[in-house]
């Protein structure tokens, strides 16, 4: 995000940060995100034509966002414009920028499931969680552990 908001720092002075904050922060160091994005660029549209693309980074997290909490493309948008950890999450600034729509995250994952690459990410995921010692518990919405030790 280019500038403060009066809610960056609201949030920034608060006593202590909720789970789902410390599970989407562990998330954003343990990935690899500049790899997943240099595989995906040679399918992803170039911008030529038509509306400029989406950032892929931030499909990428969008869709993960999906697969981690359960939800379908419409509620991960609708919670990514709700929660502020999760739009920090997706780096969107809503004085930049909206979230990508659920139809724009549906042709993202057409897209790599088409390449076989949406198995490969959800299979590298599970094995770095594993290889830190931790295990993800799918549709951690309906569970307020997010991560926990093996």
């Amino acid at each position: 995000m280019a500038q403060y908001t009066f809610t960056d720092i609201e949030y920034a002075h608060r006593k202590r940060g909720a789970r789902l904050e410390e599970f989407l922060g562990t998330m954003e160091k343990l990935l690899p995100w500049g790899k997943w994005t240099e595989q995906i660029r040679p399918l992803y549209p170039d911008g030529k034509r038509g509306r400029p693309p989406i950032g892929i980074e931030t499909m990428l997290r969008m869709m993960l966002l999906q697969d981690w909490f359960d939800l379908s493309a419409e509620a991960v948008e609708d919670i990514v414009y709700d929660s502020y950890a999760m739009r920090k999450f997706l780096h969107v600034d809503f004085l930049e920028r909206q979230v990508p729509s659920a139809t724009s995250l549906l042709r993202f994952r057409r897209l790599l499931r088409k390449a076989g690459l949406e198995s490969v990410i959800r299979d590298e995921v599970d094995l770095r969680l594993a290889t830190e010692g931790l295990l993800l518990q799918r549709g951690v919405m309906a569970d307020p552990k997010l991560i926990k030790k093996q």
